[in-house]
């Protein structure tokens, strides 16, 4: 996960861990036009939010993360 936009993942980690939200909330919530802001990919990648059945929801290991930071 890249340091500089750590914050910004466990952002919206936090935003589904609230809740378990539906996909088109999150991307209207989290869509960025700017290639290097990558924070809906990151958050996939590094396992910390899944996507099931159209709905977005942290992971253990995202919650994890929350309660580390």
């Amino acid at each position: 996960m890249s340091e500089t936009l750590r914050p910004l993942i466990l952002d919206l980690v936090a935003f589904v861990a609230e809740r378990p939200r539906p996909y088109a909330e999150v991307l209207d919530a989290w869509r960025t036009s700017c290639p290097r802001l990558t924070v809906w990919e990151d958050a996939v990648d590094a396992g910390l939010v899944t996507l099931q059945d159209g709905v977005v929801r942290a992971t253990d290991r995202g919650r994890e993360a929350l309660a580390r930071r």
